[in-house]
C-alpha cells in the first residue's frame, strides 16, 4: 500500500469519526453531593414585622417569670412553667391569635396588685415588653426562629437609654429589681447599673468569667456583639446618655 493510499484511508476514518461525534448528544452530568456534605449554613433571615419566641419573648419570661419561687421548672406555681416554648404552651396560658382569652396577657396587664404578674414588689413589665408579648400572641404564639445577619458590629455611640437599659430590661431586670433582688444587685436605674459596670461585676457576669455567676440566668450568653457594645459603653465611663 502506497503512502498516498494510507493517508487517504486515514482521512476517511477521521471524517467518519467526526460525523459520529456530531450526531451524538450528551446530557450534562450533575455531580451527586452526599447528604453529609450539603450546605445547611443558610438560615432564615429575621423579618422585622415578626415576633420570634426565642429572640423576643423567652428572655422576658425567663427574667421576669421563670425564676425561683415563680414559674421555673423547680418551684413552679399552679403547674405553670414558663422557661421554654413547649412549657408555655403546655401551661395553657396563651391562646394563639386571641389576647382576650390568654391568661398570660391578662395577668401582665392587670391593675389589681393582688393579681398582677410579676407579683409586687417585683417590677412590672414595661410597655414595650407587654406590646411584644401581645404581638406574639396575635401572630399565633408560634415557635418561630430566625438568624440575625452576622454583619459588622458597630460599637460607636452606644447609649444607656437606647441600648443598655432595653437590653437589661429584657434579660436581667426581672431578677435584679424589687424588694429581694438576686445577689442584692438592682439594675433598674442608671446609677445602680453604673456601679456594677465600673466595678467589673456586670462584665464579669455577662462574659461568664470565672468567679462570677453566669448571666442571664437560665439562658444562653448574650451575643458577642451585644457584649462588645456593653464593653464600649463601660469603657466610655458608663454614662447616663
Amino acid at each position: 500500500m502506497t503512502t498516498h493510499m494510507i493517508f487517504k484511508r486515514l482521512s476517511l476514518v477521521s471524517l467518519w469519526m467526526i460525523f459520529l461525534l456530531q450526531g451524538c448528544t450528551h446530557e450534562a452530568v450533575t455531580p451527586v453531593i452526599p447528604d453529609d456534605m450539603e450546605d445547611n449554613t443558610v438560615g432564615t433571615p429575621c423579618d422585622p414585622g415578626v415576633i420570634y419566641f426565642e429572640r423576643d419573648i423567652l428572655p422576658i419570661l425567663r427574667s421576669n417569670c421563670a425564676k425561683s419561687g415563680c414559674h421555673d421548672a423547680e418551684s413552679h406555681q399552679e403547674d405553670i412553667i414558663l422557661d421554654n416554648f413547649q412549657n408555655v404552651i403546655n401551661s395553657k396560658v396563651v391562646k394563639p391569635f386571641d389576647l382576650n382569652d390568654s391568661e398570660l396577657y391578662e395577668v401582665i396587664t392587670e391593675t389589681d396588685p393582688d393579681k398582677i404578674m410579676p407579683e409586687p414588689p417585683n417590677q412590672s413589665l414595661s410597655v414595650n415588653q407587654i406590646a411584644l408579648i401581645a404581638q406574639w400572641i396575635e401572630q399565633g404564639a408560634k415557635a418561630l426562629s430566625c438568624d440575625d445577619p452576622e454583619g459588622p458590629c458597630s460599637t460607636d455611640n452606644i447609649s444607656y437609654s437606647g441600648f443598655v437599659a432595653p437590653l437589661l430590661s429584657s434579660n436581667c431586670i426581672g431578677c435584679h429589681s424589687g424588694g429581694t433582688p438576686s445577689g442584692n444587685i438592682v439594675l433598674n436605674s442608671h446609677s445602680a447599673v453604673q456601679t456594677v459596670a465600673l466595678n467589673g461585676r456586670l462584665l464579669g457576669a455577662i462574659t461568664w468569667a470565672a468567679g462570677y455567676q453566669q448571666m442571664p440566668k437560665g439562658s444562653g450568653m448574650l451575643t458577642a456583639c451585644n457584649i462588645d457594645k456593653i464593653k464600649a459603653w463601660i469603657n466610655n465611663g458608663a454614662p447616663n446618655n
